[in-house]
């Protein structure tokens, strides 16, 4: 495709997501923007919610590690569907039980502020990060293909695509993403249901059948690995650390849970998780199977290109025709999309409730305006995060990264929540941001440690032990407080 296609098909796919914004966001106020007026169809946020649960790292990663690492990460998919029956079952009741706006709001009342200010900060500091790097996967493939040629430079590029996403997102926050994550959605398993046709058909792999013949064939087909316990592909590790990411990506951000509060009622949430995760463990695998078509094509033709930049090589290469590439780019964007539009709104949510206490204030345009600031502020900070991880960050793989740091700042997050749920020991809630802060720290010394002197590979099962630190750590200074009081009402 040539850069005027790609340019066109942006802005048109561009435009469509403006009209839906209008269109939903005729009458909006803070509680369209956080909650949706809690009026959204349970499925039109199911179907969503896998947009936003892909993003442009499952796009593009996901199918070029397999080049590497077979079709192991669909242990970790396997973990999901644990993690999310235990959202669904424990987390999505007592959030609606409560009324929740920010789901950190539950801290507040479990522990105290200082613990609400801290799962905040945390979700804060993992969200920017995480969101920072999808985006910067998807602008590097529009920098490299598109926007290169015609002189623009990196930094214009992203601060052009978040100006985009700020544009469709400032009125009606929420309500508007949970429409624009289903037209996101479908664009995105269109491009890999073209993809694999076209990729079967320069194959000769003609029908179905023989395409799944094909990859359960091949030998990157392999999903369990049982071989080595030391490895970070061993099955225990992946499938805990899945169920356990689920958890805290899914049930214990803001992000993910603010589109399931929009829902009318807690049964239409629950019947929202259920059939979302259905959907997504069969597209995970599809995903996986693309993978291996896409290494065997490559290494037919010979193609030099290799884990995040295979699936844009191949798809935006003319031979194949201008159809895959101009499916690949509105995938590709819309998964870039679906993530960082949700991403910019709730760190908006999550900074006005948790940190500046909106809620609080009585004088609703104040609200608006306050907003409306922070809104800006995490744009133009997704923008400079971006714009470093250029110069920090040359890696080919992408994925990975993004889950071992999210086991160091969703730990704490698990530690608290679990701590919370599964006892009734209270604390002194100012301690809560030293021992989530301390945390990670010591996770990522016995981490290194164990790689060191015993040759152990904890991978993504760095969330779990992070998370245990966290929950010890609050029982510690539980029984320090209960020691405490006991000496004050000691008779003298």
């Amino acid at each position: 495709m040539s850069s005027t296609q790609i340019l066109i098909t942006i802005a048109c796919y561009f435009a469509v997501l403006v009209a839906i914004s209008f269109i939903v966001g005729r009458k909006s106020d803070n509680a369209t923007f956080f909650r949706g007026n809690r009026s959204s169809p349970w499925f039109i946020v199911a179907f969503g919610m896998i947009g936003a649960s892909l993003s442009g790292v499952t796009f593009i990663s996901v199918p070029g590690a397999v080049e590497e690492g077979a079709m192991n990460y669909f242990q970790v998919v396997l973990g999901y569907v644990v993690g999310y029956l235990v959202i669904g079952t424990v987390l999505l009741p007592l959030y609606y039980k409560m009324n929740l706006t920010s789901i950190y709001s539950y801290l507040n009342d479990r522990y105290g502020s200082a613990a609400q200010f801290t799962g905040s900060s945390f979700f804060i500091l993992s969200r920017v990060v995480g969101a920072s790097f999808r985006l910067y996967l998807v602008a590097g493939v529009l920098q490299e293909f598109v926007f290169n040629d015609m002189g623009v430079e990196f930094w214009q590029t992203v601060t052009f695509t978040v100006i985009l996403i700020w544009l469709y997102t400032f009125k009606s926050g929420i309500k508007t993403i949970v429409w624009t994550d289903t037209l996101q959605t479908l664009f995105m398993l269109l491009a890999v249901g073209v993809a694999i046709y076209y990729i079967s058909d320069s194959l000769n792999l003609n029908g179905i059948g023989e395409v799944t013949s094909f990859i359960s064939k091949s030998e990157l087909s392999q999903i369990f690995f049982f071989e080595d316990w030391k490895s970070g592909s061993y099955f225990f590790k992946q499938f805990f650390a899945g169920a356990f990411i689920a958890i805290v990506m899914t049930g214990l951000d803001q992000d993910m849970m603010q589109k399931n509060l929009t829902c009318r009622s807690l049964k239409d949430a629950q019947k929202n998780m259920f059939w979302f995760t259905l959907v997504l463990t069969f597209v995970n695998l599809v995903f996986l199977g693309l993978g291996v078509l896409l290494t065997a094509f490559a290494k037919a033709e010979q193609l030099t290109a290799t884990k995040d930049k295979l699936f844009a090589a191949i798809a935006l290469d003319n031979n194949l025709g201008i159809g895959i590439g101009l499916v690949f780019i509105l995938g590709l964007v819309a998964a870039a999309y679906s993530s960082a539009d949700s991403a910019l709104t709730s760190l908006t949510t999550s900074f006005s409730v948790d940190i500046l206490r909106l809620e609080k204030k009585n004088n609703e345009k104040k609200q608006n305006w306050i907003r409306k600031i922070v809104h800006v502020g995490f744009s133009v900070l997704l923008i400079l995060v971006i714009v470093s991880f250029e110069y920090l960050i040359k890696d080919a793989s992408v994925i990975n990264k993004l889950f071992v740091f999210a086991g160091y700042t969703y730990g704490p997050l698990l530690g608290l929540f679990s701590f919370g749920i599964l006892t009734r020991l209270r604390i002194n809630h100012k301690i809560t941001p030293v021992i989530a802060v301390l945390s990670p720290f010591i996770a990522f010394g016995t981490s290194s440690a164990a790689s060191h002197w015993l040759d152990f590979e904890f991978g993504f099962f760095i969330l779990l032990l992070n998370g245990l630190i966290t929950f010890l750590g609050l029982l510690i200074a539980s029984a320090f407080r209960n020691q405490k009081v006991s000496i004050d009402v000691s008779p003298a």
